[in-house]
C-alpha cells in the first residue's frame, strides 16, 4: 500500500501550468482535458488545520489527464526530470498498460516531462516510450538520456500558452 505525504507536492507547479493551458484551451474551444484525481484514504488529519497529513492510494493511477483535443482522445501524464537522465522507474507499468489499451480504442497517448535544468518541455510519445520500456524489460538500460529523444517533439515557447503540447498532438498524429 503506497502512502501519501509532501513528497506528493512536488509537481504541484508542474501541475499548475498545465491546468492553467488546459483551461486557455477550453476558453478557446480548441480542447476539453481535465485532471484525474488520485483516490486516497486519509489516515491522519491535523486537528488543527484539517489538513491531510498522511494518506494512502485507494488503488493504482491511469495518468494524470484524460479529454479530447478536436475530436480525438487524448491521456496523458505530467513527469519532471532535473538531470539528463530519465528513470524508467518513474513510470509505472499499469500506466503503460493503460496508454497502450488508450491507443489501441484509437486515442492518443504521451507523457510531457518538464526538464527542469533546462527550463523546456519534452512530448514523449507512446511509442517513444514503448522503445524505452522494451529496451528495459529486455535487460537493456533503466532509463533514457535527452540525446536520445526525438528533438521536434520539444514544446517551443508560445506566448500566452504555458504548456503548448497541441501541436505536438498534430506532429505525433502525422508520423503514425
Amino acid at each position: 500500500m503506497a502512502t501519501w505525504n509532501s513528497r506528493g507536492l512536488r509537481g504541484s507547479t508542474l501541475e499548475d501550468m498545465i491546468n492553467r493551458t488546459n483551461e486557455k484551451y477550453a476558453e478557446n474551444g480548441l480542447a476539453l482535458i481535465q485532471k484525474i484525481p488520485t483516490p486516497i484514504t486519509p489516515v491522519h488529519i491535523d486537528k488543527e488545520t484539517r489538513h491531510i497529513t498522511l494518506a494512502y492510494f485507494e488503488q493504482k493511477s491511469t495518468v494524470d489527464y484524460i479529454g479530447a483535443v478536436q475530436g480525438i482522445p487524448v491521456c496523458f501524464d505530467a513527469k519532471e526530470c532535473g538531470s539528463d537522465t530519465y528513470a524508467l522507474q518513474n513510470i509505472h507499468e499499469h500506466q503503460v498498460k493503460f496508454m497502450e489499451q488508450f491507443e489501441a480504442q484509437g486515442g492518443i497517448a504521451f507523457f510531457l516531462i518538464f526538464y527542469t535544468h533546462k527550463d523546456h518541455f519534452y512530448y514523449l510519445t507512446y511509442q517513444r516510450l514503448r522503445f524505452f520500456w522494451e529496451r528495459m524489460l529486455g535487460g537493456g538500460k533503466k532509463s533514457f538520456r535527452y540525446d536520445e529523444l526525438e528533438l521536434q517533439f520539444v514544446l517551443p515557447k508560445q506566448h500566452g500558452v504555458l504548456v503548448p503540447y497541441l501541436d505536438m498532438i498534430q506532429l505525433d498524429l502525422s508520423g503514425r
